[in-house]
């Protein structure tokens, strides 16, 4: 390492969000950047600390000691092929991902001032693309080919390792465009659809086919296990857990994922029907979930014009952090999470269940919700609801249901169609759907070898 003995004597430096009074008036990225010095310095805090546990938590396996000394060093295209040696899409996760690496980085257990690994790497990866670091592969075929289903960043992974494999990749899509839940579930103020675009370009000139459009159902694969030599489902987790309790049917209450993807739709040229827009500019809004997808929902509803957010959660409050006794280092910590979203406005609130959706004329107009308390399980398991005070009414003209996702139950399909991703394991983080990807490409040439 350059200086082995910097994280003694820099602390660690975010770069921070845009100003509140500004961000919420638009969908521009909310994440600013750190100048080239002040960069650097943050790479040089990265120590030699024997066994990097970073590189034990990344789903990915990235090598972030290897690229930070780089970085450091001002070796920018050193860094970012150390870096694209082991994560195909970094300038995805160098913007969304929770950053499991640095919860497991050791300055975290010493000060708990990790690495900005997650930041050092989006800055390398825009200066690779600046400066054109990044060179085009174009591998010999080896006369094979292969369908992936889903263009979600599982399929594009393993679309992009076979494709520099030499096998022919043909990806089909549902969706008028590629990228999944990054482009129709992420917002654009985390994550810019230009970004994707700029990737896919590149995917395509390599030789990936894509073909959109096409809703590619569980009885068909069969027939398209003929036509190709492997199949790869990249499908996601299409379902999202529903609230089945009276009045669900008034209008009003919605999927998250029917707010955000219509919204990243609209701005990305796409128009609606007064009938069919979902917007939350003027009401009260309530999302249920406490999880990023509704951190996210709190976030686009801001930037609509809500008059006022809230977000409820059936689970206990999680523990401040930074330190989590159940999952103690160099595990993730479950500690409580404060989003730029939350930041922007929102009561939060815990231990509420969910009992009615309340309206008037077909119209959402309230909720009812009762506090509650979990008691421990005498015959072990999960813990007992139990009811505290009296049912109360949440105010709301618009609920978003952000409660996560059913895992797909997949049937019995020939034995040259692998299944990767969220369709495989059930809903998980971005740079997981990515490593999955990346091990069933191996799968795959494994087989066909």
């Amino acid at each position: 390492m350059g200086n082995p003995k910097a994280f003694l004597e820099i602390h660690r430096q975010e770069a921070g969000y845009r100003p509140i009074h500004d961000r919420i008036h638009d969908f521009g990225e909310v994440e600013q950047t750190l100048n080239t010095r002040e960069r650097l310095a943050q790479a040089s805090r990265c120590m030699d600390c024997g066994v990097p546990f970073c590189h034990w938590a990344c789903p990915l396996g990235n090598i972030a000691p290897e690229w930070n000394d780089a970085l450091f060093k001002g070796e920018w295209e050193l860094a970012y092929h150390l870096l694209s040696s082991t994560n195909p899409f970094p300038e995805f996760t160098g913007r969304i991902c929770p950053a499991l690496c640095e919860k497991a980085c050791v300055l975290n257990r010493f000060n708990h001032e990790p690495t900005t690994n997650r930041e050092n790497e989006a800055a390398i990866t825009e200066a690779a693309f600046r400066e054109g670091y990044i060179a085009l592969h174009h591998p010999v075929r080896n006369g094979k080919s292969i369908a992936v289903v889903g263009a979600g960043p599982a399929g594009l992974s393993a679309a992009n390792d076979l494709n520099l494999m030499g096998y022919q990749v043909v990806v089909y899509e549902k969706n008028e465009n590629a990228g999944g839940l990054l482009r129709y579930g992420i917002p654009n103020f985390k994550l810019n659809k230009t970004i994707i675009d700029r990737r896919l370009r590149l995917l395509e000139q390599e030789g990936i086919e894509f073909r959109y459009g096409h809703d590619i159902p569980s009885s068909s694969i069969n027939i398209l296990s003929q036509e190709y030599d492997a199949v790869i489902l990249a499908t996601g987790t299409p379902t999202a857990r529903d609230l089945s309790i009276k009045g669900r049917e008034l209008n009003g209450v919605h999927f998250a994922l029917e707010l955000l993807s219509q919204q990243n739709r609209v701005l990305a040229g796409m128009q609606f029907t007064k009938d069919e827009r979902i917007t939350a500019k003027g009401k009260d809004v309530l999302v249920i979930g406490g999880g990023d997808t509704g951190s996210d929902c709190i976030g686009t509803a801001h930037r609509q014009g809500c008059k006022s957010v809230t977000q409820i959660e059936i689970m206990p409050r999680p523990v401040e952090g930074p330190e989590d006794p159940a999952n103690p280092w160099p595990n993730y910590p479950r500690t409580l999470k404060t989003t730029s979203s939350h930041e922007e406005g929102c009561i939060r609130r815990w231990n509420i269940n969910t009992l009615e959706f309340i309206g008037k004329e077909g119209k959402l107009t309230g909720v009812k919700v009762q506090e509650i308390d979990w008691m421990p399980n005498p015959k072990g398991g999960r813990p007992i609801m139990v009811e505290r005070g009296k049912p109360e009414i949440i105010k709301a003209e618009l609920v978003l249901l952000a409660m996560g996702f059913l895992k797909p139950e997949h049937p019995q399909y020939p034995e040259n169609v692998f299944i990767c991703g969220d369709a495989a394991n059930g809903a998980s983080l971005v740079v997981r759907a990515m490593a999955s990807g990346k091990q069933t490409a191996e799968k795959v040439n494994n087989y066909l070898k």
